[in-house]
């Protein structure tokens, strides 16, 4: 048993929101209490101590959607032009992930969780491709995460895209790695089954996939009306828009993630909202991908569970919250907008959809709940308490004041130093399978 304390602590349960001078104590891999430092101190004279010399003490940051597979695309400079999306998927995207070894998808793996730690990151939703490498990349992945320590939901993106013996390859993997997940009790490692979007989908292809998951428990994870093009297609193909095709085949409910839904109308955002179907939202990226974006003040308005990931644009994600809350006032000219609708998404949406898969709560640091935690130096010069923190989260935190990260009880990074793994070897050998793979972009 361990106590965590002498510091600013930021609960996010609103039953005990903020202790000027707090401590959670540690049992394992839950939380037992929190309370003021003193407090806890008395009530557990024999567990060990953890000063954090006043620094900020909250729960780690969860990321509902990225993509370990892009780790290679930092400082890349692909050859063939992105002019529109489809360009974008097609000569950057999709030309990298046909490269992937397995070697890749491991490193990948190491490099993506080890900077979520750095900034925060306890818990990481992934969306995985490697269509050369598909046959147990997923449960490559998921090595890597219990090696490092972070608690992860992964799936692969399926698509007709590379032709019909990958896409078996494929649905077979994310039907095996559900499966293995759900057998798996340490409530570190669980699996979605992950489909690319319907534009790469034909409707056989999509009924293979429904097929096959048939009687495995978990939902799916799948882009949503990212760009124009996806819309068009469904429409031109289908004669229906993209939600409702899937609600048709009884993908939507609790379990399910509908990433970016930029393009959806507002019959398909009152569908995802009736079948409590979770969507998450990626500013950064749809913003770089010149796709637009989702008009998530509405959203919210309309009761749906939206959260916030980065689609791997960023590993923080405070960088991504900040974005987040500044964009819908600057699109709408509108400055009451976008603060409280970002701060939800992070702090409370984000905590409610792995709410939806893992056993145990995160987000929280309440009893009961998974001991995710982090500290951060961050020392302001304004009033800092339990009515403010979405405030300075937005206007004055970054990832990069992150000292220490505790996952499941465990400390995987702390002093700004990992625990578990060498980083050096790590980032010496992802640099040098990099150059190698630029060669052919």
């Amino acid at each position: 048993m361990q106590i965590i304390g002498n510091g600013r602590l930021f609960t996010l349960d609103s039953a005990n929101p903020f202790f000027a001078d707090g401590a959670v104590v540690v049992d394992g891999g839950e939380v037992k209490a929190v309370g003021p430092t003193a407090e806890m101190r008395k009530a557990y004279p024999d567990a060990g101590f953890f000063d954090a010399q006043g620094r900020v003490i909250m729960p780690g940051f969860i990321n509902t959607h990225t993509h370990a597979y892009s780790a290679y695309a930092r400082g890349c400079a692909p050859s063939m032009p992105q002019r529109n999306f489809l360009e974008v998927l097609e000569n950057m995207w999709w030309r990298l992930d046909r490269l992937l070894t397995p070697e890749d998808v491991e490193l990948n793996a190491y490099t993506t969780f080890k900077e979520s730690i750095q900034y925060g990151v306890t818990t990481v939703i992934d969306h995985h491709s490697s269509p050369h490498a598909a046959s147990g990349s997923l449960f490559t992945m998921a090595e890597a995460a219990k090696k490092i320590g972070i608690r992860a939901s992964l799936c692969y993106e399926v698509s007709d895209r590379d032709g019909a013996d990958i896409l078996e390859r494929e649905i077979a993997e994310n039907v095996e790695f559900m499966k293995w997940a759900n057998s798996d009790d340490s409530d570190m490692i669980k699996g979605l089954f992950g489909l690319h979007a319907s534009f790469t989908l034909s409707q056989d292809s999509l009924e293979k996939c429904v097929a096959a998951k048939e009687g495995v428990k978990g939902g799916y994870h799948v882009h949503v009306a990212e760009g124009r093009p996806d819309v068009v297609d469904s429409m031109a193909r289908y004669r229906k828009p993209i939600v409702e095709r899937f609600a048709e085949l009884g993908m939507l409910g609790p379990e399910t993630i509908a990433v970016h839904c930029v393009h959806i109308n507002t019959r398909e955002a009152e569908q995802l909202v009736l079948t409590d179907t979770n969507v998450v939202h990626n500013p950064e990226s749809n913003m770089n991908n010149a796709v637009g974006l989702a008009n998530t003040a509405d959203w919210i308005k309309r009761g749906m569970r939206l959260g916030l990931g980065t689609d791997a644009y960023t590993p923080d994600m405070l960088e991504s919250l900040k974005v987040a809350a500044i964009v819908p006032p600057h699109e709408n000219q509108d400055p009451t907008l976008g603060f409280m609708e970002a701060g939800s998404m992070l702090f409370v949406n984000n905590a409610e959809i792995c709410g939806k898969f893992f056993d145990k709560g995160v987000g929280k640091l309440k009893p009961g709940y998974h001991a995710d935690l982090i500290t951060m130096d961050y020392r302001p010069f304004t009033p800092f308490n339990g009515s403010n923190l979405w405030g300075h989260a937005i206007f004055g935190m970054h990832g990069s004041m992150v000292v220490d990260t505790m996952i499941n009880g465990e400390w995987v990074y702390r002093d700004r130093q990992f625990t578990k793994i060498d980083e050096a070897e790590i980032d010496a050998r992802s640099t040098a399978r990099a150059a190698e793979i630029w060669k052919s972009m």
